[in-house]
């Protein structure tokens, strides 16, 4: 068992779900929310009252996996920050460090989701989960992690850097999955790089950070930077290299299944992997049960409920070591 930190945002995610109303309207080479009128009122067939963010996702993994769990986020106090705590509490992942808010609301999301496409259209209030800089990085002294899970701070590169100092001066390993806001600011994200273990991106994300074309162009580039880097292209599966043992892997998706919601599949994915690697499994079969968590993540509704628990038993998928 390995005591991982998950450092990002939480959130309340409210679904509206329907089978017609909520449906996307194609408009030339887009596709847009367009079958509610302004001004109408619209019934819709269910309501579903969920909690995320890529903190709380991770931490789940971790948590269900049965790692030793800490989640650091902010919160106000409000129903929606009380809805994150019973989860947090369900899951008996640690709130010790979870920091209130005082001038903002916990941050909430409002989630359209048409049932019979599964496409949605994902109104965001941040919040507290708006700015990151009351983190205090010296709750890692107290803590002592063995891993710093990381997704997006929102572009907050200060914050970030004070975190990735310190889990290296106690000996902690970081997995990034950084955000847009991070990628856009090249210079700094590569400066943070080199304190990284593990990156998880997709295939658009690392051409924005390294030159390539090609996932095994992309990979190899990132690789001088960061020891272990996944890339991830969709339904194209991806590819992940290890620097230190040779170890590359092109691999596919678990199965392909009717997506229900697709919001959580990426921290599905990364937490997934790192749950799976640091209870002693093999990269490759790490691998595989990042994918099958995605999976199983899409099927229902929320970004977490479909979170596995490292006991099932899985199926092989296609997964193939390079040269």
């Amino acid at each position: 068992m390995a005591r991982i930190v998950s450092l990002g945002s939480a959130l309340q995610d409210i679904y509206l779900i329907d089978h017609d109303d909520l449906a996307p309207t194609t408009i030339g080479s887009d596709a847009i929310f367009g079958n509610v009128l302004v001004g109408s009122k619209v019934d819709i067939d269910s309501l579903s009252y969920e909690v995320g963010g890529g903190g709380i996702n991770s931490a789940i993994t971790f948590s269900r996996h049965g790692h030793e769990a800490i989640f650091i986020g902010n919160i106000a106090h409000d129903s929606a920050g009380e809805a994150i705590l019973r989860v947090l509490d369900r899951e008996e992942i640690d709130n010790s460090y979870v920091n209130f808010v005082t001038k903002k609301c916990t941050g909430t999301s409002v989630i359209l989701l048409d049932s019979k496409g599964g496409e949605r259209t994902i109104l965001t209030y941040r919040g507290a989960s708006e700015t990151f800089d009351n983190f205090n990085e010296k709750d890692l002294e107290l803590i002592q992690p063995d891993w710093l899970y990381v997704t997006t701070l929102r572009g907050d590169m200060d914050t970030l850097l004070r975190f990735f100092v310190k889990a290296k001066e106690l000996g902690a390993k970081i997995m990034f999955n950084p955000g847009v806001k991070e990628l856009a600011q090249k210079e700094k994200l590569i400066g943070l790089l080199e304190d990284v273990d593990i990156l998880n991106v997709n295939k658009s994300e690392a051409s924005k950070i390294v030159p390539g074309v090609l996932l095994t162009e992309l990979m190899y580039h990132l690789n001088q930077y960061v020891p272990t880097v996944i890339i991830t292209d969709g339904p194209m599966g991806g590819i992940a290299g290890k620097k230190d043992t040779g170890e590359i892997y092109r691999f596919g998706i678990y199965e392909d299944s009717r997506i229900k919601d697709a919001t959580g599949a990426g921290d599905a994915f990364g937490s997934g992997f790192l749950a799976h690697y640091t209870s002693g499994h093999s990269f490759r079969q790490s691998l595989i049960f990042a994918s099958a968590n995605s999976t199983s993540v899409v099927r229902k509704i929320g970004a977490n409920r479909g979170i596995l628990t490292g006991t099932e038993e899985l199926h092989p998928m296609p997964i193939q070591k390079l040269q």
